[in-house]
């Protein structure tokens, strides 16, 4: 130990140090990490958060390591609950006084997670390149969800505050769209081969995500699927006028340059069982969806031409489908339903009617497809729900009866329930049935897992693992019941996730949520930060005039140009905190306390210092003193760029 040096204990560790040396660059020295919020190493005085408390031990003496020098013998530890009570408490009152969105309503609301603002940023600064990459961190689907994403972050963009969201879907697809076009197409870097391998079954977004994922950790997959092609729901039961099979093959295309793997019509649990895949791979996943049609439990619903809607749309997808007639009644009210009818137009029907048992405004389908589909000449009766069918001679007569408004169900929604004595019949050629869509139970018995009430698979919410079979994973709709492509694409990424840490031999455990500050609602910022753009309408996304539309299945909505989707990304609000990525305050948040906290306040927000080239979020700033005790000791000559990179929230900026 060289002269003079200070002999001490910290973490049980022993540590040298030279007199007058502050616990904290001891700590730091050794290797040891202790919380700070205020300190900058730059800086001679320090601050006051208290964050970087530690414990003498032996004097019950609890200290801030930036500030208390080193003695002879002094044994120290910087980790233990009473410090972590203590450092919670500190963060709390320090909380309490900021307010700012760590990530965008639009990155929170998107079942992903995607990094919206920051491709969206992109788009408008003319990098289209990076924006793919960016999409594809958490939706390998781009193209396809472009298309038939219900778009969730849109009803929750701060632009609401202005004028209309943003179009970020439509942006999402123009991005996928400019990547599909180039000789050079996105394709991750993949880490190096592990040597193992994971079967999946089911080629729809969760299965494809999921395979997406485990080839970037550099294992091999392998996806089953009874089909003749890939795709699931996405190809045989979404309509070409939605989503072009040419778009379903760019996005699969670049899973099969990453190494994909597929073994068509090849159904689990008969030409593949539980059996072979555990002896041929490391790990399952099962991802096959919700296709089994449910049923109206109604007189006459077997009667030739009447078919489901996943069997219409299924044939309609394949070139199989056979004229339908000219009148034809679609019920329920799901995306199913709106694609039948939509569909039925484009086979030739000149009258096509949905019945729906509830309002317009309680139908799960996508509001913009209702729209579209009124807008193609589609009839849509509501509060009506069928009771029979019979056939008379050529045709059908449907008995449908008004429904009404009851008690609320367990949804939330009134109940409909039937008027009595107000029955009607309509006579038509084909009658498709929509009302949703079941899990097979043939898959769960192959597999050997438990079902729920629905013959859901029951796996763990959190990692998909099944909890008898640690091996096994199941994800998608054949756990969450009937939901969208993007729930579909987190279920494959949660997955991907919990099957890596298996495959590593680590414990399988859901990846941890960060902390999250925010406004709250999507109405709820500061005036001043609404204030930063001017009101722009949305960008209209060119689409086909509806007479043109229906007489053939060519794609409806053409998308964006590259002069408009610049238009429309310029039109962000950029919520995401410019301080994300490095922000101390948010790293020991997510240490210390729940994922998520709104605050309220009454600052004014933004502002720009008068004959001065910095801006200020008072909204984020928690009074470290760092940037008062960097002009202070520097008397006022300090790097502004410098400064605010030492702002540990990102309460100020330089102007770019």
């Amino acid at each position: 130990m060289p002269m003079n040096s200070i002999l001490l204990t910290i973490n049980q560790q022993d540590v040298t140090a030279a007199p007058g040396t502050s616990i904290l660059e001891a700590a730091t020295a050794a290797g040891i990490v202790i919380p700070t919020l205020c300190f900058n190493k730059s800086l001679e005085e320090t601050g006051a958060c208290w964050m970087c408390i530690v414990e003498i031990k032996g004097k019950n003496r609890f200290v801030p390591a930036c500030e208390t020098p080193v003695s002879e013998g002094m044994v120290i530890e910087t980790e233990n609950d009473t410090l972590s009570l203590m450092r919670r408490q500190s963060l709390e009152r320090i909380i309490q006084e900021h307010s700012g969105d760590c990530l965008g309503p639009c990155e929170i609301t998107c079942p992903t997670g995607c990094d919206i603002p920051d491709f969206v940023a992109a788009i408008a600064s003319h990098d289209d390149a990076r924006a793919i990459e960016i999409i594809k961190q958490t939706i390998p689907l781009a193209g396809i969800l472009g298309r038939i994403c219900p778009a969730p972050c849109e009803d929750e963009c701060r632009r609401h505050g202005v004028d209309q969201p943003v179009s970020i879907c439509a942006l999402k697809r123009y991005a996928a769209d400019k990547d599909a076009e180039q000789a050079d197409r996105y394709t991750p870097e993949c880490a190096p081969k592990t040597g193992k391998k994971v079967a999946i079954v089911g080629s729809g977004p969760a299965g494809l995500t999921a395979a997406w994922f485990l080839l970037r950790n550099g294992h091999e997959v392998t996806i089953f699927e009874a089909s003749a092609q890939a795709g699931g729901m996405m190809r045989y039961g979404i309509p070409r006028f939605r989503l072009p099979e040419s778009v379903i093959e760019s996005d699969i295309a670049t899973l099969v340059a990453m190494g994909l793997t597929f073994q068509y019509n090849t159904t689990f649990g008969n030409d593949v069982t539980l059996e072979s895949v555990k002896r041929d791979y490391d790990a399952l996943f099962i991802a096959a969806g919700a296709q089994k049609a449910a049923t109206m439990n109604i007189e006459g619903e077997h009667e030739t031409n009447v078919v489901s809607g996943i069997e219409f749309l299924r044939k309609a997808a394949s070139g199989e489908q056979s004229y339908i007639g000219n009148r034809v009644i679609v019920t329920g009210g799901g995306n199913t339903a709106i694609d039948a009818a939509r569909t039925a137009i484009r086979l030739g029907a000149s009258n096509v009617t949905i019945l729906y048992r509830r309002s317009r405004g309680e139908m799960p389908a996508n509001v913009l497809e209702i729209h579209e589909a009124l807008a193609e000449g589609i009839t849509l009766i509501e509060w009506a729900a069928p009771v029979a069918i019979q056939r008379v001679n050529n045709a059908l007569n449907i008995t449908a009866i008004t429904m009404q408004p009851g008690e609320l169900d367990a949804s939330g929604r009134r109940k409909p329930v039937p008027v009595a004595g107000s029955e009607f019949t309509i006579t038509v050629d084909t009658i498709i049935s929509a009302i949703g869509q079941q899990i097979d139970s043939t898959v769960a018995h192959a597999a050997g897992v438990a079902t729920g009430n629905y013959g859901e698979l029951v796996v763990d919410p959190d990692t998909l693992q099944s909890g008898t079979t640690p091996w096994l994973f199941a994800g998608g709709d054949c756990v969450t019941g009937t939901d969208t492509a993007i729930r579909a694409v987190e279920q494959g990424k949660r997955a991907a996730h919990s099957i890596n840490l298996f495959l590593n031999g680590n414990n399988v455990v859901a990846a941890k949520a960060l902390f999250n500050s925010s406004y709250g609602a999507r109405d709820e910022a500061p005036q001043a930060f609404y204030q930063r753009k001017q009101a722009a309408p949305r960008v209209a996304i060119p689409e086909l005039p509806p007479a043109e539309r229906i007489t053939s299945f060519s794609e409806v909505v053409t998308g964006y140009t590259e002069e408009l989707a610049r238009a429309e990304a310029e039109r962000c609000l950029q919520c995401k905190c410019n301080a994300i990525n490095d922000c101390r305050l948010r790293e020991l948040a997510s240490r210390y306390l729940s994922a998520s906290v709104s605050q309220k306040h009454d600052h004014p927000g933004f502002y720009m210092a008068e004959n001065a080239d910095i801006s200020m979020e008072r909204e984020k700033c928690v009074d470290c003193g760092i940037c008062v005790r960097m002009i202070e000791e520097h008397h006022g000559n300090v790097d502004l760029q410098v400064m605010t990179v030492s702002c540990p929230t990102g309460a100020l900026t330089v102007p770019v």
